[in-house]
């Protein structure tokens, strides 16, 4: 396993926060509002904030264009899929058990590393997985009944979280000799363009002139998910193990539940807490350092 560094440490603390909050904003955002055009606002006006990033820090934006193919896959794992999926299911599912189904994503990477790419994670990581499985489970123990009639929103969660575990793997394994805040901002202008066409196509007839809670939420979005926390997670993505990846964000569903108990009204449970204690003990298996080190 492999300990966080001071850099990777001062990413995952902002980043877990921002994106644990954005649940309850992104509900927020999309109750009167279709959600793939409140995906596609944010998406638009996210860009030039990431752009403007990489010119501060003087990051070059080319990609040669050999790498164009495995981009392209990239961006359809960990953009496409996910933002399309998840943002419906947001839609009609509660907002923080949206964010619980949505980071199952930890323990389908575990299961696809050992599947497709022979990882032998050691028994502490599959501690963790199954820590954090059992916090998952208890976080929608009293939701089941309230989501039985929404199956399908219910599987596009988890298309949209297996996908994404899919894509962490696969960014974890990329040779492309690039930045990864110049890949991070050519997927979110592919992803801005994808996601615009199906909004144009599906939800046209629907649009409106976004309120102020949905700007708000839009902006929300744009400056701190796609300006920071995307760029974020895909250095984290790169630079640790994937089981080490994905588990070091499994406090954010938690966020969700919680701040969506404080803004939404949504009643908390024992097992709320008892899920909080499993995502920790997730955490530290994979993250803690190991005896002698």
């Amino acid at each position: 396993m492999e300990t966080l560094t001071r850099r990777q440490l001062a990413l995952l603390v902002p980043l877990t926060l921002v994106w644990g909050l954005n649940w309850p904003v992104m509900k927020l955002g999309v109750t009167d509002f279709p959600p793939l055009s409140f995906r596609a606002l944010s998406l638009w006006i996210g860009l030039p904030v990431l752009g403007l990033a990489l010119v501060a820090m003087k990051v070059p934006f080319r990609i040669p264009r050999r790498h164009w193919p495995e981009l392209l896959w990239l961006a359809a794992t960990n953009m496409f899929v996910w933002h399309t999926c998840m943002m419906l299911a947001v839609k009609a599912l509660s907002s923080g058990r949206s964010a619980i189904l949505g980071y199952t994503m930890p323990i389908f990477s575990a299961v696809i590393g050992a599947w497709l790419f022979s990882n032998r994670p050691s028994a502490r990581a599959w501690m963790g997985v199954a820590a954090a499985a059992l916090g998952v489970a208890l976080l929608l123990w009293h939701e089941l009944v309230g989501m039985a009639g929404k199956p399908g929103y219910m599987a596009l969660a988890l298309l949209a979280a297996a996908t994404w575990a899919l894509g962490t793997q696969l960014l974890r394994r990329s040779t492309m000799p690039v930045p990864t805040l110049a890949i991070s901002f050519w997927m979110t202008a592919l992803a801005a363009v994808v996601i615009t066409v199906l909004a144009t196509l599906f939800e046209r007839p629907q649009w409106t002139m976004p309120g102020t809670v949905t700007w708000g939420s839009v902006l929300y979005n744009a400056i701190l998910i796609f300006g920071f926390a995307h760029a974020a997670w895909f250095s984290l993505a790169r630079g640790l193990p994937p089981i080490a990846s994905t588990l070091s964000v499994m406090l954010i569903p938690v966020l969700g539940v919680f701040s969506g108990a404080i803004w939404l009204g949504e009643v908390l449970h024992w097992q709320d807490w008892a899920a909080v204690v499993l995502m920790v003990v997730a955490i530290a298996a994979v993250l803690a350092p190991a005896r002698g080190t």
